[in-house]
């Protein structure tokens, strides 16, 4: 009976662990989103933007509950549709008019297809369009309000397909705007692109801005914050002005890992094109890219000798994505998801998955997201990184900056200027340079080579050098300006030097003043860049002047321009382009950090990047700057720290305390 009793407390006890093991797990997602499944019965959910930027990438963490909270079945049915075949129909023409014109194609029978081909009409052409399916005839369906076809070969343009959300249809009607252009004859040829497989949800795109960055003249940079990490993108589409016309190399990077560091590796590359007739836009403004890891990714366009393009956004393009199959509930229903600790469900619904026919189960509609709030008795998680690193003398640095205060959770730290110039640099993998908690331990990090330049405005003052420059005498009239660094010892940067006029062509030299030595009997000129600045049109803004900057020892470089027996070439700004880097690491709560750096006797920091690497790279960062650095400040440096000074003076001074009673004694031994 003894027996009996203790196995029946056991059984309850493992339920009640069970259900509440099952009550955390709820606890711990994030979002929750009713379903309209319009009744009961087999649904179809389409995945949307919301859904992915807030679940798991493979969205292993997705539940349905009905209204009492008990678990609904799913299963994610992607579309094997990977290889699509085009077939071609019966070419009909439809009533003209005074506006538009047009053509039927009939398949023969209904038929799942997402696409459109037309052949053999005679380039160039550009057309705007109205296209609609149909399976009877009688009962049309939009499948695009405004889509548009063209060949054009002179600009390289061509266009003759035009996707549409897969359907099941029979016949498909164009209607050809012809308001701005001329009719064109019925094509030779109409396909329609079969899918072979079940159909697809619609494919998926969103909008989002994008941020100017700085960047070197003839390249624009713009930073596109996604929606969240790991998304499945397989294009962007850059937007653009409609009446404006676009030939431009465009590049999609992101941060990864090379070695010990990130640094920027492209996603894709494409020439961007559009051409603007008669209201009519032709363009191939999509750059297929690899699916990104990161929240954020940088769009670089060359801009060559055309000023800066207008980009209004960006269109992020999805991968085909699977359908939510399930079967609904008589009651409400609400998905919850966002529980990063949560494994795929595995249910019966399973042994169903082959005789789903999805084309002909009615759709769900997702409901507005709302986030679930932690409860109150929740433990924060553990931070996901090693605590600390080893402890270092924070005194033993030559420069000690604040880090701001923040929330915990993973930062990027700009490294500026005045860290360039006072640590070791680059080259040398910023050795000295370290991140300090109040404790002096230190907290690992990963250094981010950053594609966009740092840009620091300088000041041209038109002055005199001491030392004459070469060929002086010549009668030709110079203008040399004093550009005074901020710092010394700055990494190899570029000069950038601009100008408002619009026709002239000017010899410029980039030099420094180098006292008399041996080569020398007098002050001289050391040249470090020259270059020859032109521009011969009057109706656009002249380019920039971009000089090399080598690494040099001192705050004096001087620009001199050879202006001939032309009026001083008016300088209007200047500005360097310094290598850009982020130290990523992540903070942990209350932590009060500092950045430090001079020191010579510190090799780079080894830290376990096995561990630290997945933590930094698709978590969004916040960027932050170190406080306490004035430009043109140079650091103090400590020949020794304060406490080591101490301890070697009151030796010393033990030391000669001690010679002295040494030396009083055998005074004292030697007196008679």
């Amino acid at each position: 009976m003894k027996a009996r009793t203790l196995v029946s407390w056991l059984v309850v006890c493992l339920l009640i662990g069970s259900v509440s093991a099952q009550q955390a797990t709820v606890d711990r997602f994030r979002s929750e989103r009713p379903i309209a499944a319009g009744g009961a019965g087999p649904r179809r959910l389409a995945v949307d933007v919301p859904l992915l930027t807030g679940a798991q990438p493979s969205l292993a963490d997705l539940r349905l509950f009905d209204e009492k909270g008990a678990a609904v079945p799913y299963i994610l049915l992607q579309s094997q549709v990977r290889q699509r075949t085009w077939a071609s129909g019966d070419v009909l023409p439809i009533t003209a008019t005074d506006k538009a014109s047009g053509f039927e194609a009939d398949f023969r029978s209904v038929q799942p297809m997402d696409g459109i081909r037309v052949a053999g009409l005679r380039p160039p052409f550009l057309k705007r369009l109205t296209l609609e399916g149909s399976g009877d005839r009688v009962h049309w369906t939009l499948l695009a309000a405004e889509g548009t076809l063209f060949d054009l070969p002179d600009e390289g343009l061509r266009q003759i397909e035009l996707g549409f959300p897969a359907g099941t249809y029979r016949y498909l009607r164009v209607t050809w705007d012809d308001r701005n252009s001329g009719r064109v004859p019925l094509p030779a040829g109409v396909h329609a692109r079969h899918l072979t497989g079940f159909m697809p949800p619609p494919p998926l795109s969103a909008r989002l801005a994008v941020e100017r960055r700085g960047s070197e003249p003839g390249r624009s940079r713009y930073r596109v914050k996604l929606p969240a990490p790991h998304l499945p993108i397989t294009a962007i589409d850059v937007i653009v002005p409609p009446d404006v016309h676009v030939y431009r190399q465009a590049y999609v990077r992101e941060s990864r890992m090379a070695g010990m560091n990130l640094q920027p590796a492209d996603l894709g590359v494409a020439r961007l094109m559009q051409v603007a007739q008669d209201g009519v836009v032709a363009g191939a403004m999509r750059i297929p890219i690899q699916a990104p890891s990161e929240a954020e990714i940088d769009l670089v366009i060359e801009d060559g000798n055309n000023p800066p393009l207008n980009v209004a956004g960006v269109s992020i393009v999805f991968d085909d994505l699977p359908w939510i199959y399930f079967e609904a509930p008589a009651g409400p229903l609400i998905a919850r998801y966002g529980n990063p600790t949560a494994t795929r469900p595995s249910y019966d619904l399973e042994a169903v998955r082959n005789a789903v026919h999805v084309e002909s189960v009615k759709d769900a509609a997702w409901g507005e997201t709302r986030r679930i709030a932690a409860p109150s008795d929740a433990t924060p998680a553990a931070a996901p990184l090693p605590d600390t690193g080893a402890r270092l003398d924070g005194d033993l640095f030559s420069v000690r900056r604040a880090i701001p205060d923040g929330p915990p959770g993973l930062v990027a730290l700009s490294i500026d200027a005045d860290v360039l110039a006072h640590s070791r640099g680059p080259d040398a993998q910023f050795a000295d340079v370290r991140i300090i908690d109040g404790s002096n331990r230190q907290v690992p990090y990963i250094i981010e080579r950053r594609d966009e330049p740092l840009t620091m405005p300088v000041s041209l003052e038109r002055r005199e050098p001491g030392a004459p420059a070469a060929g002086s005498t010549d009668g030709r009239a110079r203008s040399s300006y004093l550009l005074r660094l901020p710092y010394t010892d700055l990494p190899p940067a570029q000069l950038v030097v601009d100008t408002s006029a619009r026709v002239f062509q000017r010899a410029v030299e980039l030099f420094v003043e180098r006292p008399a030595d041996r080569n020398h009997r007098a002050p001289w000129h050391a040249v470090l860049a020259v270059a020859t600045w032109s521009h011969m049109d009057n109706d656009e803004a002249a380019s920039a002047l971009v000089l090399p900057l080598p690494h040099v020892e001192t705050n004096d470089v001087w620009l001199s321009i050879d202006e001939g027996d032309n009026s001083a070439l008016p300088i209007t700004g200047a500005r360097l382009l310094l290598p850009s880097y982020r130290l990523r690491f992540y903070r942990h709560p209350g932590a009060a950090l500092r950045l430090a750096y001079g020191r010579g006797d510190l090799a780079a920091p080894r830290y376990d990047l096995a561990l630290l690497a997945p933590q930094v790279l698709g978590v969004e960062a916040q960027e932050l700057a170190a406080a306490g650095a004035t430009p043109g400040d140079a650091p103090q440096k400590e020949f020794i720290s304060h406490r080591t000074f101490w301890v070697l003076l009151s030796s010393a001074v033990l030391v000669l305390v001690g010679l002295i009673v040494r030396l009083a004694r055998k005074e004292d031994a030697a007196l008679p």
